[in-house]
């Protein structure tokens, strides 16, 4: 078979040519759109990640496709209508960085709670001065963990190891979870109300576009800390920005925008004479205001980046190509 990978680093080809033999393979350092149409229009399988935006006006240049694995949890940058209707089954990895992105946005937390990241910026000036570095405790807050999946479940443990006070909301509960791991399911209103530090795991689906916006950050303490390490537009970020201007919300750390496509290619975007829309133009103003605020801690969309979690992602890709190459059921197939 015909396979392209995209997005991939130069020690993932060597992993992936060791384990796959036989086939006709291309390797892309670039998402989907960016790689050269001729030499990809025929492949049987594609696996890329998020920034591979798989809509239908590119799926349908490719004439012979069977199999969409996407390196990542989430699916939301492929249309999973026109694939299911083409025959076009479409994988993911289901779980490959539990604890690692938990950890990382425990990482950001930490960083806000004793704000290392700005005494870490002063030393580095040579200013060994408290001014503006009080923190606060972790231990005794209420943590409102959005979202209770494998993620979730591990924030959770982790926030008890704080000894924290923790409560979740999740739309589709997992009563035996609360005694097991110790905390409290409430409604999304509660969470909201009752908690110092909102931590968010919920996939980004309709329903959840812009669940954090003006009417739930009003619910919100004072002083809130806002943690989102799962994706951008949950947040609407022009809610979150009006937050923190007026101390409403207290710190946020990110490692997912709002338009973040966009503001990592924003210099290749511009040399494309590409027109920003309206909306476009706004987020990656937007964006850029919130890197700029030193209550805010932005990452690079990099929670799940550490050397086991890739490695899990390959192995898990590698195994739904190898479904498809074998003729085997699939096992995280998500378009079915």
């Amino acid at each position: 078979m015909k396979i392209a990978f995209f997005e991939l680093e130069d020690w993932e080809k060597g992993y992936i040519a060791e384990r796959v033999h036989n086939q006709d393979i291309r390797y892309y350092d670039v998402p989907v759109a960016q790689a050269p149409l001729e030499e990809i229009k025929d492949v049987d399988i594609i696996t890329c990640f998020i920034y591979s935006k798989l809509n239908k006006e590119l799926l349908e240049k490719f004439t012979n496709l069977k199999l969409i694995a996407t390196m990542s949890t989430g699916f939301d940058h492929i249309d999973l209508e026109y694939c299911k209707e083409k025959g076009i089954v479409v994988c993911n990895v289901p779980a490959y960085g539990d604890n690692t992105v938990a950890e990382h946005a425990f990482g950001l937390l930490l960083n806000l709670s004793k704000n290392i990241h700005k005494g870490y910026k002063k030393t580095r000036e040579g200013d060994f001065s408290y001014d503006g570095l009080r923190g606060f405790d972790l231990k005794n807050k209420t943590i409102g963990v959005l979202g209770t999946g494998r993620i979730g479940q591990c924030s959770i443990k982790i926030a008890k190891g704080f000894q924290m006070n923790v409560i979740a909301y999740d739309p589709f509960q997992k009563d035996s979870l609360q005694e097991e791991l110790g905390f409290v399911y409430k409604s999304l209103d509660e969470v909201l109300a009752e908690s110092d530090i909102i931590t968010i795991h919920v996939p980004l689906l309709p329903t959840t576009n812009h669940l954090i916006n003006k009417e739930a950050i009003d619910k919100m303490k004072d002083g809130v800390i806002i943690i989102n390490t799962s994706r951008g537009p949950l947040i609407d970020t022009e809610a979150l920005i009006t937050g923190l201007q007026t101390g409403k919300v207290g710190g946020a750390g990110l490692d997912v925008l709002e338009g973040e496509n966009i503001v990592k290619d924003e210099l290749d975007f511009i040399k494309s004479h590409t027109s920003y829309t309206k909306e476009q133009l706004k987020l990656v103003m937007q964006d850029h205001t919130l890197m700029k605020m030193d209550n805010v801690l932005v990452t690079p969309h990099l929670a799940f980046y550490t050397k086991e979690a890739l490695q899990r992602i390959l192995d898990t890709t590698l195994t739904n190509v190898f479904d498809c190459i074998e003729g085997r059921d699939y096992k995280h197939q998500v378009n079915k």
